[in-house]
């Protein structure tokens, strides 16, 4: 049987409200020894996520807030070949590891990138639309974005410069550097919180995220598109 053994990194600034959740669901893997080590970049939390990760026995680290730049410094101490990159609202399903065991095993599999199906944590038609077109993206374009994690083993990252010490859209700029023939979806379910477009409103919130996407592809400045996101 293929050993696989990956690094898990996870950024978070006060995400004590998902954090047992996400962390939770490695705890299976961990006692399998497929997740070597949690990585926890904190970007200055003052809610109990630090106490959060120091309970589950976390390697925490501490960094200027950003998830790009927080996902590069935990990438520099990561100590597997394989990093997992995951944000910290984001809970993998039961299944995951199966299937990144599977990917792995693949000859070839260090020259390529997956990512999980989106899932979010609420029951709504609206919930289940956005699932739907974000899949026919992923589909089509292979074009995921950092709710559902990325997975890639570290000669590749490193190749490809890994992720840009940006403000905003980090993913997006990563995934486009990787490129659609290098991306892989695995069939397991990352689920991510729904707040803000429960707070904002399913449409308005899927409709902003996309205007902005559309701007970074044509040229605007990430640090001007981080203004805008919230």
């Amino acid at each position: 049987m293929l050993v696989v053994v990956i690094s898990v990194i996870i950024p978070v600034f006060n995400a004590e409200a998902d954090l047992v959740r996400t962390l939770a669901a490695l705890v299976p893997a961990a006692a399998e020894g497929v997740v070597r080590e949690v990585v926890i970049v904190d970007g200055g939390s003052t809610d109990r996520s630090l106490a959060i990760a120091e309970d589950a026995g976390a390697v925490i680290l501490r960094n200027a807030r950003g998830r790009g730049t927080q996902m590069h410094r935990g990438a520099e101490v990561a100590r597997s070949d394989w990093l997992l990159f995951l944000h910290g609202d984001t809970a993998l399903a039961p299944d995951w590891a199966e299937h990144v065991r599977d990917f792995i095993a693949a000859p070839a599999s260090r020259n390529f990138a997956a990512a999980f199906r989106l899932r979010f944590d609420d029951p709504s038609p609206e919930a289940r639309r956005v699932e739907f077109w974000v899949g026919v993206r992923c589909g089509l374009f292979r074009l995921p974005y950092g709710d559902q994690g990325l997975l890639i083993h570290r000669d590749l990252y490193a190749r490809l410069g890994g992720f840009a010490q940006i403000p905003f859209l980090e993913d997006v700029d990563f995934v486009r550097r990787i490129g659609r023939r290098r991306m892989r979806m695995l069939p397991a379910n990352a689920t991510t919180s729904a707040a803000k477009y429960r707070r904002d409103g399913w449409r308005k919130r899927t409709w902003h995220n996309l205007g902005l996407v559309l701007r970074f592809y044509f040229g605007a400045r990430p640090q001007d598109l981080a203004r805008f996101y919230d």
